[in-house]
């Protein structure tokens, strides 16, 4: 089972790092997530490995969220494609990420956000909508300069 999470450690840091939009240190995100794996690894009946483990991490990103204990964010470079991820609601940004990072399907981001398929498909719907217009409001600002 160590192995198998092991496999999955470059995974998990590429979504920290996606969701360190909120001024949260992905090292610290990746750490807590494999603490508490490390806790409830005799909970984990074999299933899906990599859904449990993204799971863990959102409920430790909506943890630090909720306690306020995230650095304020960091500005980005205008006219980035990060900027537009991290313009994203919290919700938007996670589904966004599973599904196009990560590869996930929805059924699965809805079993790891513990939230019901609609609300996937409908936070993936405005998350892309958003990334559309925004990137499209970049571009045309850019054109006038």
């Amino acid at each position: 089972m160590e192995a198998r999470i092991a496999e999955l450690i470059p995974r998990l840091r590429r979504y920290a790092r996606a969701l360190s939009t909120q001024g949260m240190q992905s090292d610290d995100l990746v750490r807590a997530t494999l603490e508490r794996a490390g806790q409830e690894l005799g909970g984990q009946s074999g299933g899906d490995l990599r859904g449990w483990l993204f799971g863990l991490m959102h409920a430790e990103y909506v943890r630090v969220l909720a306690g306020g204990n995230g650095a304020p964010p960091e500005p980005l470079a205008p006219g980035s494609f990060e900027q537009a991820i991290g313009d994203l609601t919290a919700g938007q940004r996670e589904v966004f990420l599973l599904v196009t990072l990560e590869d996930m399907r929805y059924d699965e981001v809805a079993r790891t956000l513990n939230v019901p398929i609609g609300t996937v498909m409908s936070r993936l719907s405005r998350a892309r909508e958003k990334l559309r217009l925004g990137l499209m409001s970049q571009a045309r600002l850019r054109a006038h300069k």
